[in-house]
């Protein structure tokens, strides 16, 4: 079965992130999105990665985003926080003392669906996470967790699956081929 391609070229990756980048926060600090240089070297491949351009990247801290990733439409990934401390309108806090912001490492092979949230306080998502959709990770997962809901919390973890088993599945009733 002939499957087309979903990473993005180069030119349509530079313009995703040129889209889905954002500084909301820049005149308190300006990070940087790094690109992991293992996402252009794959063999047949312009890149082996998916950024929406309809995705969110608050570049207040650093995203670094390692190879194989699939961050999809409307998925919003924050590095700051407000200060919500004190009865001070929260809007003159922040005027006074800024945001609090950190950077962010996103591992190899981690998909966050559809509109998920990754709030600032995570700071790592390593290999192999997969944020299911609509789900708001508070929290650092570890390797190759798939975590869904509000707050997202652990359901599942991915594990080996020979080709035989895969083939299994796509024969299920109402999986769909191309």
């Amino acid at each position: 079965m002939a499957y087309k391609q979903t990473t993005l070229t180069r030119a349509m990756l530079d313009e995703s992130i040129e889209q889905a980048r954002r500084y909301p926060h820049k005149h308190v600090h300006k990070g940087e999105l790094i690109i992991s240089p293992e996402v252009f070297q794959t063999p047949g491949r312009e890149t082996n990665i998916l950024i929406s351009r309809f995705s969110m990247l608050d570049c207040t801290g650093s995203i670094q985003i390692g190879p194989w990733c699939n961050i999809s439409a409307r998925c919003r990934i924050y590095t700051h926080d407000h200060i919500h401390m004190g009865l001070t309108p929260l809007l003159a806090v922040e005027e006074e003392y800024g945001v609090i912001w950190q950077d962010k490492i996103i591992g190899t092979d981690v998909w966050i669906h559809d509109s998920a949230m990754v709030l600032s306080q995570v700071t790592h998502i390593p290999d192999g996470v997969v944020l299911g959709a609509g789900a708001v990770l508070t929290k650092n997962p570890g390797p190759y967790e798939v975590w869904a809901g509000v707050p997202a919390r652990k359901i599942d973890k991915r594990t080996h699956a020979d080709p035989a088993m895969i083939q299994e599945r796509m024969a299920r009733k109402g999986f769909l081929l191309k």
